[in-house]
């Protein structure tokens, strides 16, 4: 997903949250460049390897049919948030219009941006000196709210600079970061690191220790997740064109997901074009996360709450109404009757009514 905001899942998002979020590390006109260049690369390739017009017609027959019925929230989604709430700049007034808008809505998890984590894994405790505070005023306003530490960096898995997961001192010292953050009142560790390549040991096995640390203390360990191959092995095909694989094979995911609690996927900025395409390719991805995903982790499809519109990600495409029907279908032909499942808004600062009320209307009811 290439996003950076401490690593937030989209930089859409990020730059349209700049004034009020951490700006992003390395985000000068050369990453831009090379960030432009590798996804060009990767449209070529997919182009040339699969005839465009045979892959949108397939996805828009996988947007077609009538979703189950009673195939809305189980009261386990959950929302994003950025950097503000736990820097100072939210208040008492703020958190009470929050209250106001998640009221009735099936919003059970609060994902709040409180790093980036630094290259070699720690954390300064100065990043997130309103935490306790946002935390004890969303448990007496918002009971039965749980609130997680948001936390990423970029890796260096695309250039030099970022954190490096081989390094097991980096490993460990990301823990030790989990450990102190939790100490503070956090319910959860939301982690987001990127870009992950598909298979990579060293991730999973800072899962391991990671949940380790979440379990002994009662807490939770979520994460956001890539998209998974709509082609088979077509991770590894991207990487030998490009530098940017940007899918995991479904098999990882599965490892992934056993590893958590909750999984989140990051189903928004897929280049469709229109939003039958779109709401047809989040159907796929839902059904072949529900496939590998096992019952005791909430898996969480993400809905773009966000508007951009370039090569990633069409604003008139990737919309509220097409991501929840896309959902919606995909439960409906995978597990209809799944209870840990749930939508992951992304992100609280960039989200329109609209966005609100497509939410509630198409997926709370």
């Amino acid at each position: 997903m290439d996003r950076t905001e401490g690593t937030t899942p989209t930089e859409a998002a990020a730059a349209e949250g700049a004034a009020q979020d951490a700006p992003a590390p390395d985000s000068g006109k050369g990453r831009g460049r090379r960030r432009w260049i590798r996804r060009t690369a990767l449209a070529v390739v997919l182009v040339l390897l699969v005839p465009l017009p045979s892959v949108l017609t397939a996805l828009r027959i996988n947007y077609m049919g009538d979703p189950a019925d009673g195939t809305y929230t189980r009261n386990r989604d959950a929302l994003w948030l950025g950097h503000a709430w736990v820097d100072g700049r939210k208040k008492d007034a703020d958190v009470t219009a929050l209250a106001r808008r998640l009221q009735g809505t099936g919003i059970r998890d609060l994902y709040v941006h409180s790093g980036p984590l630094e290259h070699n894994g720690t954390l300064p405790k100065s990043v997130y000196p309103r935490a306790r505070w946002f935390i004890d005023a969303v448990h007496e306003k918002l009971p039965g709210i749980r609130v997680q530490a948001f936390l990423g960096d970029v890796l260096a898995t695309e250039g030099p600079d970022g954190m490096r997961l081989e390094n097991a001192d980096t490993r460990a010292a990301v823990v030790r970061s989990a450990r102190q953050v939790l100490g503070t009142g956090y319910e959860g560790i939301h982690l987001d690191l990127e870009p992950l390549h598909s298979g990579d040991r060293d991730y999973l096995g800072l899962l391991d220790a990671l949940r380790r640390e979440t379990r002994s203390r009662g807490a939770l360990l979520s994460v956001a997740a890539h998209q998974i191959d709509p082609l088979p092995a077509l991770h590894s095909l991207s990487g030998t064109f490009t530098d940017h694989p940007k899918w995991w094979s479904q098999e990882f995911f599965g490892q992934v997901a056993r590893r958590v609690d909750q999984i989140a996927v990051m189903s928004y900025d897929t280049a469709q074009p229109l939003e039958s395409t779109y709401g047809g390719y989040v159907a796929q991805q839902t059904s072949l996360a529900l496939e590998v995903t096992p019952p005791s982790t909430d898996l969480l499809m993400g809905l773009p709450f966000y508007w951009e519109s370039n090569f990633d990600h069409w604003g008139h495409a990737e919309t509220v109404p097409a991501a929840v029907r896309g959902v919606r279908l995909g439960l409906s032909r995978t597990d209809a009757d799944r209870t840990r499942f749930g939508v992951a808004l992304y992100i609280d600062f960039a989200a329109s009514e609209a966005d609100w009320r497509a939410y509630k209307g198409d997926w709370v009811r």
